[in-house]
C-alpha cells in the first residue's frame, strides 16, 4: 500500500511527526510511505529510513510569484508527478486549509483531522474521512494518535524518533568530544543573554575541555556566534551547514543547549542530552519532550540564570552516560 504523508512545515512540526512514522514502520511495515513538504524542510523528512520518497513543494516562494507562468509550471509538475504515483490515499496530518490543497493535488482520496481537530476547520472540508484527535496535548501525541487511527493500531508504549543521518550529509574533521550551544533563534525576544553564554559555556569547557560549536543560519546569526567565539578560544564558529549537516553535527555531539529553535527540538530527536532554555515561549507547548537527559528551563518572561542551566546540562550528560554505560553492560552480560 502505497501512502502520502501531508507535512509541509515547519521544521518542528516535522520533527514532531517522526514518533508517528517511526510507530508506523514498526506496526505497519507493508507501507510504502511518502512525504510531501516544503523543499526547505525536507532534509527532515530524509532523516527517518521508512519514507521511500521526498516530494517537494515551495510555497514559500510561489506565493511570493503567483502571477508569474513560470510559478504555475512549476505547481502543474508537482501536480502530474504526485498524480503519476497512484497513491491508495493521502494523509494530511497539518490540518491547515494549505496543507489541505496541496493533498487533493494527489488525485486519491485524502484523510485527516476532523473540524474540531484541526488547525483551521475547514481544511476538514476537504477530507474524505476524518478523526478526531483531543486538542491540548503535545504535538508528538497527536500525530502519534491519528496515525494509530488511520492505520488501525495501538499506539506502542515507547516512543521513538527512529532517525538515521544519511552518508552524504554526514560531517567530518570536527573537534571531538565537543557541545553545541544553539544560541540562534526566530525572534529577539527568544534569545538568551550572551553574558549567559559566556558563562556557562566557559564552566562547562574548564569541567572537560570540550569544544564548543556554534552553528548559525545568517549572517545576523554570524555575527552573534563570533562575538561568543572571539571571548571563547575553544569556541568554534560553524561554516553555513544544511539541515542534513546539522543533524550530524547534533548527533556527533555530547550534549547540546539550545534556545527555542528547531535544530532543538532534532537535536532532542536523535536522543542528545539537551537542555532548552525559554524565555519568551511556553516549554509545555513548545518544549523538548522530557526524559532524565532532557529538560526545559524557563518560561513567558523568565530568563533562566547561566549557574541553572549550568548545572541541569551537566545533569543530562551524566544521566545520558549513566544510560548508555547501562545499555553497554546489560548487552555483555546477555553476549557472556
Amino acid at each position: 500500500m502505497k501512502i502520502l504523508l501531508v507535512r509541509l512545515s515547519s521544521m518542528g512540526d516535522l520533527i514532531h511527526t517522526l514518533p508517528a512514522v517511526e510507530d508506523l514502520s514498526r506496526l505497519r511495515p507493508d507501507i510504502r510511505l511518502h512525504w510531501l513538504s516544503e523543499a526547505g524542510f525536507a532534509d527532515i523528512a530524509r532523516l527517518h529510513p521508512f519514507v521511500k520518497k521526498i516530494h517537494e513543494m515551495r510555497w514559500r516562494k510561489w506565493r511570493k510569484q503567483l502571477f508569474k507562468s513560470e510559478t504555475w509550471h512549476e505547481i502543474g509538475r508537482l501536480k502530474k508527478e504526485l498524480r503519476q504515483e497512484k497513491f491508495d490515499f493521502v494523509l494530511d496530518s497539518q490540518g491547515l486549509i494549505k496543507s489541505a490543497l496541496f493533498a487533493r493535488m494527489a488525485d486519491a482520496q485524502v484523510k485527516g483531522l476532523d473540524k474540531n481537530s484541526s488547525r483551521e476547520r475547514l481544511a476538514a472540508l476537504a477530507y474524505g474521512q476524518t478523526f478526531n484527535v483531543p486538542k491540548g496535548k503535545n504535538a508528538v501525541w497527536r500525530n502519534r494518535e491519528l496515525f494509530a487511527q488511520v492505520f488501525n493500531y495501538q499506539i506502542p508504549q515507547l516512543q521513538r524518533f527512529g532517525l538515521s543521518v544519511p552518508a552524504e550529509g554526514r560531517l567530518k574533521n570536527l573537534k571531538t568530544p565537543y557541545y553545541v550551544a544553539l544560541h540562534a533563534t526566530s525572534r529577539d525576544s527568544k534569545l538568551w543573554p550572551v553574558e549567559n553564554w559566556l558563562d556557562t559555556l566557559t564552566k562547562l569547557h574548564n569541567d572537560s575541555g570540550y569544544s564548543i560549536y556554534l552553528p548559525w543560519g545568517n549572517n545576523i546569526e554570524k555575527q552573534r556566534a563570533q562575538v561568543i567565539a572571539a571571548e571563547l578560544p575553544f569556541a568554534v564558529v560553524c561554516d553555513k551547514m544544511n539541515l542534513l549537516q546539522a543533524a550530524s553535527l547534533l548527533e556527533q555531539s555530547v550534549g547540546v543547549i539550545g534556545v527555542d529553535t528547531g535544530l532543538l527540538h532534532l537535536a532532542n530527536a536523535l536522543d542528545k542530552p539537551v537542555v532548552g532554555i525559554y524565555t519568551d515561549t511556553d516549554p509545555i507547548k513548545t518544549g523538548v519532550q522530557v526524559s532524565d537527559w532532557a529538560k526545559n528551563l524557563g518560561g513567558m518572561g523568565q530568563i533562566p540564570l547561566s549557574e541553572e542551566v549550568y548545572q541541569v546540562f551537566t545533569n543530562c550528560v551524566a544521566a545520558k552516560k549513566f544510560d548508555l554505560e547501562h545499555k553497554s553492560k546489560s548487552t555483555s552480560i546477555e553476549t557472556d
